[in-house]
């Protein structure tokens, strides 16, 4: 049954500064249950609908989240809405338009690291731990991580990683590209929101468009994938941010020009 509850399971701060921290709030381990998994594609989508700068997306408490909610899987009545639930939230976030991140606390396991894969960047505390345990249980990971993890490490250590469900402590994970930063725990969603920060006071418009072109353009053939950026480029450059980005570069240099996000 869907836990009922008059308070938001994903807490939401739209800053000043154009990022949006979404921080999952459900006591004790933020397991990823429907109901959650609703307010995180909900949030996903509205910010596709009106994309910020950027996204970072963090656990509160000691935990980023254990994983899904196994009661909803273990009742076979409840186990193909809690699965669509999965993809349909995860496939939201994964679409995100502009940079997202997660800023990893303490343990992101099975789904809570599925969750993870789907954002472009990972920040992790020096605690935190990444963990795919399904095989532990018999079954397999349902959130996406035979494919979005096969992506970010290859096919051999996705295999590992899956098939003996270890954990992987946050320097194997900076060591395999799981992580982008570790960084220390009371520092981990600070360093995070200044990252973010940083993209959002960028050329939003030619961020979002080069993320669009390596998300899709990976999917095809080169060809079609430098198509893909040539047409990019071009739409680009008629933005106001473009301009003034050239002109600044011919009058000043590089790296000293501000942006409107237009």
């Amino acid at each position: 049954m869907t836990e009922l509850t008059d308070q938001p399971l994903l807490r939401i701060d739209r800053r000043d500064d154009g990022v949006v921290l979404a921080t999952l709030d459900r006591p004790k381990v933020n397991a990823l249950d429907a109901a959650l998994l609703h307010e995180i594609e909900a949030m996903a989508l509205a910010c596709s609908e009106d994309p910020p700068g950027a996204v970072v997306i963090t656990g509160a408490g000691r935990m980023f989240a254990a994983g899904a909610e196994l009661a909803g899987f273990a009742d076979p009545a409840l186990r193909g809405a809690q699965a669509n639930a999965f993809r349909s939230a995860f496939a939201a976030v994964e679409r995100i338009p502009c940079p997202t991140i997660a800023a990893v606390n303490g343990l992101a396991l099975g789904g809570g690291a599925e969750l993870a894969w789907c954002c472009d960047l990972r920040i992790l505390g020096e605690r935190s731990v990444f963990g795919q345990p399904e095989v532990l249980l018999g079954i397999i990971p349902g959130g996406g991580a035979t494919q979005r993890l096969t992506r970010l490490v290859g096919r051999s250590t996705a295999k590992r990683l899956i098939w003996g469900g270890a954990q992987v402590d946050a320097a194997e994970a900076l060591e395999l590209g799981l992580a982008d930063e570790v960084v220390p725990a009371d520092e981990l969603v600070d360093r995070a929101l200044v990252l973010a920060a940083g993209y959002a006071a960028g050329p939003r418009v030619a961020i979002r468009a080069a993320k669009r072109a390596i998300d899709e353009g990976i999917e095809m053939s080169t060809a079609s994938g430098v198509d893909l950026e040539l047409d990019l480029f071009m739409e680009v450059f008629e933005t106001e941010d473009a301009r003034h980005g050239v002109e600044s570069f011919f009058e000043h240099g590089p790296g000293r020009a501000t942006f409107s996000g237009c």
